[in-house]
């Protein structure tokens, strides 16, 4: 099922058992910050992004290996070099994810992204060593833009892709059928959003993180805290701000953020955390955040 209409869905949702696979992945990739400044074609739909000014690649580096070092504390992650002439790349789980088996490539939105689907090394890296096959999206039309557009509850094979210029309603089709999706939900994104995994995070298949004025239809914000409840932190705007939103669970019993976003969670959302069993662990990552994207961003996820 793909539905834009919230009653079937939580219908079909309500009745998918947590048995689709694993709920957290069983390993990570991050693409190193080499080069990184600001990408002006990017900047144009993503609001989050700073000016020239604001970016500091040794710090961003720094903080990039921080946190390469404190996911590896849960599962291995590993790290690729960076390529200057595509300074996006550090967030490689736009153009890159995985569902047991297989590599799927993304259709990014901007060129200075699509070069990013090309690396040899990584396609090369799931085809030989890890002998994944590949769904390779990256040459028809419709942008798709995988996990930063398509956020997935991998326990029960659910999707809920926000639309926006970085995914249309056939991208998210597309989507939908790479990764075998047993029901998604399509939905507007608020004007000035770029991405899904910005206003909302689905949490080992058991909590949700929502930005309710990320999205176009409140109706959607309520479906998504109906089925998530009681584990659904509804943030304000000041918690969206600071990137509460693009979260990840590394492992069963962790939650990870930006340290940024962590200082700005309240302690109703810090409550429906640890009530739903998460550690929190925050990693700093304000310069990398210049670029408009958090810590989710970042972590390209192995199953």
């Amino acid at each position: 099922m793909i539905t834009r209409d919230t009653g079937p869905f939580l219908d079909a949702a309500r009745g998918c058992a947590p048995d689709f696979g694993p709920a957290t992945a069983k390993a990570a990739f991050l693409v190193s910050p080499d080069g990184f400044t600001r990408a002006d074609e990017s900047a144009s739909d993503n609001r989050y992004m700073a000016d020239a000014g604001g970016f500091d690649a040794q710090r961003a580096g720094a903080q990039h290996r921080g946190l390469q070092a404190a996911m590896s504390s849960v599962l291995p992650t590993l790290c690729f070099p960076g390529n200057p002439a595509a300074p996006d790349g550090l967030f490689p789980n736009n153009v890159f994810a995985t569902a047991p088996g297989r590599l799927v490539v993304g259709r990014m939105r901007h060129p200075v992204r699509q070069r990013e689907a090309a690396r040899p090394d990584i396609r090369g890296f799931f085809r030989d060593v890890l002998g994944y096959a590949e769904t390779d999206l990256s040459t028809q039309p419709h942008a798709c833009e995988l996990t930063g557009a398509l956020v997935i509850d991998r326990a029960r094979g659910l999707g809920f892709c926000g639309l926006s210029e970085r995914c249309d309603e056939e991208g998210a089709r597309l989507m939908h059928e790479a990764f075998g999706l047993r029901a998604t939900l399509l939905f507007d994104l608020a004007p000035g959003e770029y991405h899904t995994n910005v206003v909302l995070a689905v949490l080992a298949g058991r909590a949700a993180i929502v930005c309710p004025e990320g999205f176009a239809d409140p109706a959607v914000v309520e479906a998504i805290a109906a089925l998530y409840a009681p584990h659904a932190a509804l943030l304000t705007p000041a918690e969206h701000a600071a990137f509460a939103g693009n979260a990840i669970s590394a492992s069963p019993g962790t939650v990870w953020m930006s340290e940024r976003a962590a200082a700005a969670l309240s302690s109703a959302s810090r409550d429906v955390l640890e009530s739903a069993g998460f550690a929190l662990h925050p990693v700093p990552l304000d310069a990398i955040e210049a670029a408009g994207g958090s810590l989710r961003c970042c972590v390209a996820e192995i199953y």
